[in-house]
């Protein structure tokens, strides 16, 4: 089920928020978790009764991590859930490449798994891994109740593609938030969501017939490649950022504060300065659970740069089961690591570092989207071949691409749409603000009425 189909909007979320509010409060967790499972159930029922199952497991594990042998327990959880990460993710990627290697020497063989990517399955592990450890290392406390943490492991806003919320970020608020509720903060929660509809809906899949022009099969020129890498660094950013919108905004229409995800990437002043604004809560994870357990900056610059590059390399492989992803994951690696050294961004006057910066974010992003490395780097000769001028858009296409690249990158935007300021005393800003939202919801419905709902690409993860 998507956020952005009519499925969703007008009938589970409506019914859902009826049924959740006039619910007791004793019981409103008990209804937010069925809801949950029926929602990640909706394409895919035995995927619900794993994630149930596994759900258990941890707490059933947690209760022991206390003891003596708490290590094992906390070994045990974290191999269960990384192993079934590697099954449905990674397996046929690597029997694929030790397949290469073998048939290399003469030794062919076959096996690979028919197997389907349960979705969101990279983020729910991730919390799941993140909960065993915080209970291990004494930062939060066990669930007090299996139904609690089922909850947290399945809460539908945030399930399939983030924000990575950790236990310890809400574990109060699984038993107290129906004390915080009011009408206000459910009403910024609507406007979030809209807003996260809206960047989806009327920007990201606005782009979508444009960017799969320019990485198609056929030639393109060199201008249809620099517009279409263009419209694919405003898609996934509008797209991925939507979404936590989206799921921030359903939260807080439930009563949870979830952790920012985004804070307008693309004006960041280098590379460290920009994985402190995109997928915050990811690069939160790998710095308090990979990073500084590996020792962080505490050693020599070569055993920083070592940790650096283990850390970006595997977020490379945490996207996607494919060699671009890890070259992505690189080439990260490689300009924080000058950025971490030299200072080389902070050097340059700031609106040349910004652009820097953009620019080779954006070439980066040819790595993510190609198919293959064989596609990326062909795609990288058309960018410097300067072959033609000649590009197919639309002018609804440009205006769309030239609004997205407007508001994503120049400071006018970021202070007149700032998005983590909602509930404000002042009822003049609140009713522009609710006409604005309302407008966006009819735009972005009308637009849902003429063409499907398109996933959204961490879908994929």
């Amino acid at each position: 089920m998507l956020f952005n189909s009519p499925l969703f909007i007008l009938y589970f979320l409506p019914i859902f928020l009826g049924v959740y509010y006039l619910a007791p409060k004793r019981f409103k967790n008990a209804v937010a978790l069925f809801a949950s499972l029926l929602f990640y159930a909706w394409g895919a029922p035995t995927f619900a009764i794993v994630l149930v199952a596994s759900g258990m497991l941890d707490y059933f594990l947690s209760q022991h991590l206390h003891k003596i042998h708490g290590k094992k327990w906390l070994i045990l959880g974290i191999s269960y859930n990384l192993g079934t990460l590697f099954l449905f993710k990674y397996f046929n990627f690597f029997i694929e490449n030790v397949h290469q290697i073998f048939d290399a020497i003469g030794f062919g063989f076959d096996a690979y798994l028919e197997l389907i990517l349960p979705i969101g399955i990279s983020f729910f592990t991730f919390q799941k891994i993140s909960y065993l450890l915080d209970v291990y290392r004494g930062d939060t406390k066990r669930a007090d109740s299996l139904l609690n943490y089922l909850l947290f492991v399945s809460l539908f806003p945030q399930l399939i593609a983030g924000p990575i919320v950790r236990y310890k970020e809400i574990a109060q608020q699984l038993t107290d938030r129906f004390e915080k509720d009011h009408w206000q903060s459910r009403l910024s929660g609507l406007y979030r969501f809209i807003i996260g509809l809206s960047k989806k809906v009327l920007i990201a899949d606005a782009l979508i017939p444009l960017v799969g022009e320019s990485f198609g099969a056929g030639d393109v020129s060199s201008l249809q490649a620099w517009v279409g890498l263009l419209a694919y660094t405003m898609q996934i950013y509008f797209d991925f950022s939507g979404y936590s919108d989206m799921a921030i905004g359903l939260g807080r229409m439930m009563g949870f504060r979830f952790p920012e995800n985004f804070n307008w990437p693309y004006v960041a002043n280098g590379f460290q300065d920009f994985w402190s604004r995109w997928h915050i809560t990811l690069s939160n994870f790998m710095r308090d659970y990979l990073y500084i357990p590996l020792g962080g900056n505490r050693a020599s610059n070569i055993i920083t740069t070592r940790n650096l590059w283990i850390v970006f390399l595997l977020s490379g492989l945490w996207h996607g089961a494919n060699w671009t992803f890890i070259v992505w994951g690189a080439w990260h690696g490689f300009f924080l690591t000058i950025d971490r050294f030299t200072g080389l961004f902070k050097k340059l006057r700031p609106v040349v570092s910004r652009l820097l910066t953009f620019l080779l974010v954006m070439l980066g992003w040819v790595w993510f989207r190609s198919e293959n490395i064989s596609a990326g780097t062909d795609f990288f000769k058309t960018l410097i071949q300067f072959n033609g001028s000649e590009f197919n858009i639309t002018s609804r296409q440009l205006f769309v691409l030239f609004l997205s690249t407007a508001i994503a990158i120049t400071p006018i935007a970021r202070k007149k749409m700032s998005m983590t300021n909602f509930e404000s005393q002042n009822n003049k800003q609140d009713l522009l603000k609710s006409a604005f939202a309302f407008a966006l919801l009819l735009l972005s419905l009308g637009q849902m009425a003429l063409s499907h709902g398109q996933p959204f690409i961490y879908f994929r993860f």
